[in-house]
């Protein structure tokens, strides 16, 4: 992740969590040194390990150290990290810290479980840009940790011709030909398709990279048929845990999965300071 971005990032969440102070550390002994343990308390796959100490940088004096890698698996009990340093740093940084560790883990255990499900290494499952504002650095990071791909950061990562988009062109045909106008050789274009005339179509566009959306396995199939090996096609749309496993083989190279970031469950990890024990 980019250092400087995610410094600021950060940083903004801080100012968004302190307020004008902690008021809990305000009247407590907040010099006193601690040490403390991140724990898993779920099984799954850990990212974020940047995090930890980025954070305490920003608001004092304490040190963190990593034990377990991102990418890696982790069970329940396991102990992610350790960290020493002042009780106002420690304390007042948790939940800043806690809250991106536990999102970042959460969709890499999903993207890592996902990939399982699919079980075809021709394929490639991405990501979408249906992040939650602010978090699209981590989000994303986080989908190349559980063994995804990055489909596009922002708007200029890419020229992507939707339902609406051709709709305004008047067709598909139409589309291809304004944007092809304009844009430069390293600028690529993907064209969704709902309907076989409209793959046609973007095949004899030019477009770059072709979706399907929301086709099952066998019309992906029967499709690429029609498609040059030149073009990369892209399966999206509806494609859920329970429904991945059938587009196996389907010939797509992209699946796209909007679900691996908009619909987060994060991965439960505690933050302990030494001599407090929880049942």
């Amino acid at each position: 992740m980019n250092p400087i971005i995610l410094k600021e990032k950060i940083s903004e969440f801080l100012k968004e969590d302190l307020g004008f102070g902690d008021l809990s550390v305000a009247f407590l002994p907040g010099e006193k040194s601690l040490s403390g343990s991140f724990v898993a308390k779920q099984s799954g796959i850990i990212c974020g390990q940047e995090i930890p100490q980025i954070t305490y940088d920003l608001l004092g004096n304490a040190t963190y150290k990593p034990l377990i890698p991102d990418g890696s698996p982790v069970k329940a009990g396991d102990v992610i990290g350790t960290v020493s340093g002042t009780a106002a740093t420690l304390l007042s940084g948790e939940r800043v810290t806690l809250n991106l560790i536990q999102r970042m883990s959460g969709i890499a255990t999903q993207t890592a479980h996902l990939v399982d499900l699919l079980d075809d290494s021709t394929i490639r499952i991405t990501d979408t840009r249906k992040t939650a504002p602010g978090l699209r650095l981590f989000d994303k990071y986080a989908i190349t940790v559980g063994g995804g791909f990055n489909h596009r950061f922002d708007l200029t990562g890419g020229i992507m011709l939707k339902d609406n988009h051709i709709a305004l062109a008047g067709g598909v045909t139409q589309a291809l030909r304004a944007v092809k106008q304009h844009v430069g050789p390293l600028t690529p274009i993907e064209v969704e398709v709902e309907t076989e005339e409209e793959l046609r179509q973007a095949v004899a566009g030019g477009a770059d990279v072709i979706m399907f959306d929301n086709q099952d396995p066998e019309t992906i199939k029967q499709w690429k048929r029609l498609v040059p090996q030149t073009i990369k096609i892209e399966a999206s749309g509806g494609i859920t845990e329970a429904s991945i496993s059938t587009f196996k083989g389907c010939g797509a190279d992209f699946i796209s999965i909007g679900n691996l970031t908009n619909d987060v469950s994060p991965l439960d990890i505690s933050f302990l300071v030494a001599g407090v024990v929880k049942s």
